[in-house]
C-alpha cells in the first residue's frame, strides 16, 4: 500500500513596500510584507501547494524552491523563460511539488535581480538529524544590503563591475551609522538581530547566505558549531569554531550553550578578500544568555580568513554513503568574460540570454529542437539514467570564485581546485564526495561534479552571484526530453501564464535588460 502524504497549502503576496531594515528607509521587494518572508513549514513526503499573487505593479515575478529536486515536476521550478512564463501583476500562478528531501532552505524570486530587494523566505522540510539538539530556532539569513534598490544600479553594475554595497543584515535586519550619510532617508531606528540561549541547551540553525555579492564566515563568540547538513543532505557531524557559506549554499548547524552566562556577538564574518562591503564589520547580532540584557557584547571574535572557497571536503561526508557509478564522458566548459559596451559572463563564448515568453519547456513540450544559441543549450549530454561528469573551468582572467547552484538535482563535488582542469592529471574523488546543490568554483581553477540523469526537465546551472547571473553566467540542460512532454500536467495553466504575460508587456511593466534569472 503506498503511504500517504498530506497537503500543505501557503499563500504568498509579492509587494513593493517602503521598509527600513538597518534604519535607512528606502522602497523594497517583499512577501506578505516582511523580510524575510514568511517560513514555509512541512514535512518530509508532504504535497506543497504555494499560491503566488502578484502584487507588484510594474514586475513580472516568479519563485524558485531552491535545492528542492522538483522529481516530476519540472513545470514548477519557478525560472522565467526556463520553466515558466513570468506571473503578470495582478494574476495568480499555483506550484505544487512533493518534498522529497528535508532541512533547511529558502525560496526566492528567480525574476533577475528580485530576491536582492527582498524576495526571499525560509523553507524548512522537517526530517531527521545526524546528531540531537533541544531547539530548533530556524533559518538565519545573511546578506549584504544596498540603500538603493538593487535594479536602480544594474547598470552600473554592467558596465563597471560589481559595486560596494553599504551594508549587510542578518535576518533582514541591522544597525546602520546614520552619521555617514546625511540623507532623510536614513532614519536611524535599526536594531541588531538577537537570539536568546539558556544554559545547557543544544540549538539548531539553518544559516543561508543570500547575499548579491558576498562571501561569509558564520561564527558566535565563545560556541563552537556542530555541522550536521550542507544543502539538504545530511553529513556525519563535525566540529568547527566557523562555517565558510557562498551565496546560495545552506549548513544546519548545532550550537551548545555551553559559554559562561552573557552577551556574545553573532558574527555573520563578510571576507573582504572575496568582494567589497562599506561596512563589513557591522554584519552582526547578539546572542544572549539573560531576555532582559540590553548590554552590547563586547566579546571578541575569530580572524576572518581570506578564504573565498567552501568548507573543506574532507569534512563534508554525507550520512548516507553514494559513490559515482561508472562513467566514460568528461564534458569540460569554460567560463569566460566578453564585453559589449558592457560586461558578460560566457561559458563556452556564449552569454545565457532569455526569451520570457517562450521557456525552453513549452519548446520541448511543442517539440522544438532547434534553440536560440543564446539560451545555452548543453546539448553533448549522456543518455537518461547515466553518469554525467561535468567540469567547470574558469579562464576569465578576473579573480573570482563563483558559486555554481544547479537546479533539480544534488551533484557529487568530483575536484575543485584553483589550478586548471587536466584530464589525464587531476585526480577525481568518486568515494562518497560531498553531495550538494551549491559549490565554489575557484577562480582561475576548476569544478569538477557528477550528476546522475535521473529527473527529466529543464534544469537551469547559474552562477548565484546576483551580478554574474544577470551578465548571463549560466547554461541549461535538457535531460529525457521525451519523458518532459509526458510529465508537464499543467501544460493549460502555464500557456495561460504566457499568455497573460504577453498581453501585459507595454512600456509600464519592467522590460528585460538582463540574462533574464
Amino acid at each position: 500500500m503506498s503511504p500517504i502524504y498530506a497537503k500543505v497549502e501557503y499563500w504568498l503576496s509579492a509587494e513593493n513596500i517602503t521598509l527600513a531594515l538597518d534604519g535607512y528607509e528606502r522602497q523594497v521587494l517583499a512577501y506578505n510584507g516582511s523580510i524575510p518572508g514568511p517560513t514555509i513549514f512541512a514535512d518530509w513526503g508532504d504535497n506543497l501547494v504555494v499560491h503566488v499573487t502578484n502584487n507588484m505593479k510594474y514586475n513580472g515575478t516568479s519563485v524558485h524552491w531552491h535545492g528542492m529536486r522538483q522529481l516530476n515536476s519540472n513545470e514548477y521550478d519557478g525560472v522565467p523563460g526556463v520553466t515558466q512564463c513570468p506571473i503578470t501583476p495582478g494574476q495568480t500562478f499555483t506550484y505544487r511539488f512533493q518534498a522529497t528531501q528535508y532541512g533547511s532552505t529558502w525560496y526566492h524570486s528567480h525574476f533577475s535581480l528580485q530576491y536582492t530587494d527582498g524576495l526571499y523566505g525560509p523553507l524548512v522540510i522537517n526530517g531527521p538529524a545526524t546528531a540531537d539538539y533541544d531547539e530548533d530556532l530556524g533559518m538565519l539569513f545573511l546578506s549584504d544590503w544596498s540603500h538603493e534598490p538593487v535594479s536602480e544600479i544594474w547598470e552600473l553594475a554592467r558596465k563597471k563591475g560589481a559595486p560596494s554595497l553599504e551594508n549587510g543584515l542578518i535576518n533582514g535586519t541591522n544597525t546602520y551609522d546614520c552619521s555617514k550619510s546625511p540623507d532623510p532617508s536614513c532614519i536611524g531606528n535599526g536594531t541588531k538581530f538577537q537570539t536568546v540561549f539558556e544554559a545547557g541547551r543544544k540549538y539548531r540553525i539553518g544559516l543561508i547566505n543570500v547575499a548579491t555579492n558576498g562571501h561569509f564566515q558564520f561564527s558566535i563568540d565563545g560556541h563552537n558549531l556542530t555541522v550536521i547538513a550542507n544543502d539538504l543532505v545530511p553529513i556525519v557531524p563535525y566540529d568547527t569554531k566557523s562555517v565558510l557559506i557562498n551565496i546560495g549554499q545552506r549548513y544546519d548547524i548545532i550550537v551548545e550553550a555551553s559559554a559562561e552566562p552573557g552577551d556574545y556577538w553573532l558574527r555573520g564574518g563578510w571576507q573582504s578578500e572575496c568582494s567589497a562591503n562599506q561596512s563589513p564589520d557591522n554584519i552582526t547580532g547578539i546572542v544572549r544568555y539573560d531576555a532582559k540584557s540590553t548590554a552590547l557584547p563586547t566579546t571578541t571574535g575569530i580572524t576572518v580568513s581570506d578564504n573565498c572557497g567552501d568548507e573543506p571536503s574532507a569534512s563534508l561526508v554525507p550520512y548516507l554513503a553514494l559513490d559515482v557509478g561508472s562513467h566514460d564522458t568528461i564534458i569540460e566548459e569554460e567560463i569566460g568574460i566578453a564585453i559589449q559596451g558592457y560586461l558578460l559572463w560566457t561559458i563556452n563564448n556564449s552569454s545565457l540570454y532569455l526569451n520570457w515568453s517562450e521557456p525552453t519547456n513549452m519548446r520541448v513540450y511543442n517539440r522544438e529542437n532547434i534553440f536560440p544559441t543564446d539560451y545555452n543549450i548543453l546539448s553533448k549530454t549522456t543518455p537518461e539514467e547515466e553518469w554525467e561528469i561535468l567540469v567547470l573551468e574558469e579562464k576569465s582572467g578576473i579573480p573570482s570564485t563563483h558559486p555554481i547552484h544547479l537546479h533539480g538535482h544534488d551533484f557529487w563535488v568530483l575536484s575543485q581546485d584553483n589550478r586548471p582542469f587536466d584530464c589525464a592529471n587531476t585526480s577525481l574523488n568518486v568515494k562518497n564526495p560531498p553531495r550538494r546543490d551549491t559549490a565554489s568554483l575557484p577562480g582561475g581553477g576548476h569544478l569538477a561534479i557528477a550528476l546522475k540523469k535521473d529527473n527529466p526537465g529543464v534544469w537551469l546551472m547559474h552562477c548565484h552571484i546576483a551580478w554574474h547571473s544577470s551578465q548571463g553566467f549560466a547554461l541549461q540542460l535538457i535531460e529525457s526530453e521525451d519523458r518532459i512532454r509526458s510529465q508537464i500536467t499543467d501544460q493549460n495553466n502555464l500557456s495561460s501564464l504566457c499568455y497573460q504575460w504577453d498581453a501585459s508587456t507595454h512600456d509600464e511593466v519592467y522590460q528585460q535588460e538582463d540574462s533574464g534569472i
